[in-house]
C-alpha cells in the first residue's frame, strides 16, 4: 500500500484492479483519479479516511514487461497507436484544450490564447473586427484555463440578447455547460438549488445579463460570489465618460469592482473599443490595469507600447485573411434597395401589432419611473420592428412577450432588459421624415415618432 502523503498529482497508481493517474483536487480529503483507459468524464474520488481505515487501497502502478506471446499483426499495432494518440491528445500537445473542442480553430484565433498564457494574471482586451471570431477566441482561453486548472469557474457578462447564443456556443463547441442568469430565468434556477445556496455560487459556470447584474441589489452579491474568470462581451457598453448614460456608468462600476481583485482573470471583448472619445477608450484599458487609464495615447513611450501590447489585440479582417499562408474566405456583403409590397394578411398583422404597441405607450402616468416609461417605449418599438422584419420574428417576439410580461406595470424594467437589445437608436431628437423637423422623444409623440422611424424600414429590404 502506498503512503497517503506521497499521492501527488501525475502519479500512476493501482486501485480497484485498474491503473489510474492522480489528478489535482480542490478538496484535500479526496484523492481524484482518472483511469488510464478512461476519459475525463470517468473521474473518481477516493475519500482519504477510507484509505486510513484500510477500507480502500491504493498501490503504486506497475506495468509488466512485454513477452513474445503478445506480438500481434500490423492491424493490432495500428489500433494501439491510434488509441495512444487519442488518449494523449489532451496532454501531449501545446494546448490541453485541443482534445475537448468540437471545432478546428483557425491559426489566427490561437493568438489571444498564446497572449493569455504568457500573462501571470489574465487581463486581456480582444478588439478584433466583426466576424473574426472573438467568441471562439474567448472560448479557447476559457477551455484551456479550465483544463490546466488555472481557474475553476467562469462567468460571461453580456447583453441579454446574447445570453442564449453564448450558452449554445460554449456547450456545443467547448463542452462547457453554463446556465443563463437573467430576469426571466432566475426563478426556475432558484427552485432547482438548495435554499441555503446563492445562485451566483451554486452553478459552476454562469452567463449573466449585464443589465441584471449591474443593479445595486445584485451587484454586491455577484462580486462576492464572482468566479475566477470573467468574460465581458460587448465591453464598449461598459466604458465610462462624461457623456455616458447612467446605465452605462453602472456597467462600468460593476466591471471596475470585479477588476479590483488583482488575481481575478478578466477578458474583455468588443469590436469597437474606440468610439472616437479617448476618455472612454482609456476607461476600458483602465479595467485591465489602473495605470493604463492614465496613459497619454499620443505620447506613448516604447516601454509603454510593449506593456500595452501584452494586454491588447486588435485585428481587421484584412489582417488575418491570409494568416501564415492559411486563407480565410470572409463573406462579402452585397446590398441593394428594393421595394416591397405587403400582402393583405401581413398588413393586417402589422396593423394589429402597431395598435397593440400604441396601447403600450399611450396610458403612461406621471407616477411611472423613467425606466418604466423608457421600457415601454423600447418594447413598443421592438415589437413593431420585429413585425416588419418577418412573420417568424413577429411570432418569436410576441411569444416572448406573452411569457415574460404580467398585467402589472412592475414588469416594465424586465421589458427593457429583454427588448432594448433589438433597438439601437439612441435617445436623442429624431428627424421627422415628413416635414424635416426635429421631434423630441416624449410620451406625447412616441407613437408618431415610432411610425415615422419605421417608414424607412417599410420600403428598404437588404438582400
Amino acid at each position: 500500500m502506498t503512503d497517503i502523503l506521497d499521492i501527488k498529482p501525475g502519479v500512476i497508481v493501482r486501485c480497484r484492479n485498474r491503473q489510474w493517474v492522480v489528478l489535482p483536487s480542490e478538496n484535500l480529503d479526496v484523492v481524484r483519479l482518472r483511469s488510464l483507459s478512461g476519459n475525463e468524464e470517468e473521474v473518481t474520488g477516493i475519500y482519504r479516511h477510507l484509505l486510513e481505515e484500510n477500507l480502500e487501497t491504493i498501490d503504486w502502478g506497475t506495468f509488466p514487461l512485454p513477452s513474445a506471446t503478445q506480438v500481434k499483426d500490423h492491424a493490432a499495432a495500428q489500433l494501439l497507436m491510434d488509441a495512444s494518440r487519442l488518449l494523449l491528445r489532451s496532454g501531449a500537445g501545446p494546448f490541453r484544450c485541443l482534445g475537448r473542442l468540437s471545432l478546428r480553430p483557425r491559426p489566427y484565433q490561437l493568438v489571444p490564447l498564446l497572449m493569455a498564457l504568457r500573462l501571470e494574471t489574465l487581463r486581456l482586451l480582444i478588439a478584433d473586427d466583426v466576424g473574426i471570431g472573438k467568441t471562439i477566441e474567448a472560448g479557447l482561453i476559457a477551455r484551456e484555463f479550465l483544463d490546466r486548472g488555472e481557474v475553476k469557474r467562469i462567468a460571461v457578462l453580456c447583453p441579454p440578447h446574447l445570453c442564449d447564443q453564448w450558452q449554445q456556443e460554449l456547450r456545443e463547441k467547448f463542452h462547457i455547460d453554463a446556465v443563463v442568469i437573467r430576469s426571466g430565468t432566475v426563478s426556475k434556477l432558484e427552485r432547482a438549488m438548495p435554499s441555503s445556496e446563492h445562485i451566483f455560487s451554486y452553478y459552476r459556470h454562469i452567463i449573466v445579463s449585464l443589465d441584471y447584474a449591474k443593479g445595486d441589489r445584485r451587484k454586491a452579491s455577484f462580486i462576492t460570489h464572482c468566479p475566477d474568470l470573467v468574460i465581458v462581451d460587448e465591453a464598449h457598453t461598459c466604458a465610462s465618460g462624461n457623456n455616458k448614460s447612467a446605465s452605462q456608468q453602472q456597467r462600468h462600476l460593476l466591471i471596475q469592482e470585479i477588476a479590483a481583485k488583482v488575481d481575478r482573470n478578466l477578458l474583455l471583448l468588443t469590436a469597437t473599443p474606440h468610439s472616437g472619445i479617448e476618455e472612454a477608450f482609456l476607461s476600458l484599458l483602465g479595467l485591465l490595469k489602473p495605470e493604463f487609464g492614465k496613459l497619454s495615447l499620443d505620447f506613448l513611450s516604447e516601454e509603454q507600447r510593449k506593456t500595452l501590447a501584452k494586454h491588447f489585440v486588435q485585428r481587421r479582417r484584412a489582417d488575418v485573411k491570409l494568416w501564415l499562408g492559411n486563407e480565410t474566405p470572409f463573406p462579402e456583403r452585397e446590398s441593394a434597395e428594393l421595394p416591397y409590397k405587403l400582402s393583405t394578411e401581413y398588413k393586417s398583422l402589422f396593423e394589429d401589432v402597431y395598435n397593440f404597441a400604441r396601447g403600450l405607450v399611450t396610458p403612461t402616468t406621471s407616477e411611472m419611473s423613467h425606466a418604466q416609461r423608457r421600457g415601454r417605449y423600447w418594447s413598443a418599438l421592438a415589437l413593431i420592428r420585429c413585425a416588419m422584419s418577418s412573420p417568424a420574428a413577429a411570432m418569436a417576439t410576441l411569444g416572448k412577450k406573452l411569457e415574460t410580461r404580467s398585467n402589472s406595470i412592475a414588469s416594465e424594467e424586465l421589458d427593457e432588459d429583454l427588448m432594448s437589445s433589438y433597438v439601437y437608436d439612441p435617445l436623442h431628437p429624431y428627424c421627422c421624415l415628413a416635414c424635416h423637423r426635429h421631434v423630441n422623444i416624449s410620451l406625447d409623440c412616441i407613437v408618431v415618432d415610432t411610425h415615422l422611424l419605421l417608414a424607412t424600414h417599410v420600403v428598404r429590404v437588404h438582400v
